[in-house]
């Protein structure tokens, strides 16, 4: 991931790296002042969901063991 912190304007949706080629079944993230937001790639407009910085970082840790 090479997104980090993003200005209070329109979030910078980014994908991980670990998406591959099928884009059809992937959630994107978006860095903003409270933590993430996370969303459904196939429904940009959709549901949004606020993960706090310290929940999310504990998350990505354990992802990447």
């Amino acid at each position: 991931m090479s997104a980090g912190p993003q200005p209070d304007s329109e979030p910078v949706w980014f994908k991980s790296s670990h998406s591959g080629g099928n884009t059809t079944e992937c959630v994107e993230a978006a860095f903003v002042p409270a933590g993430v937001l996370v969303r459904d790639s196939k429904s940009p407009s959709g549901p949004l969901i606020p993960v706090s910085a310290e929940p999310w970082s504990r998350f990505v840790e354990a992802s990447v063991r």
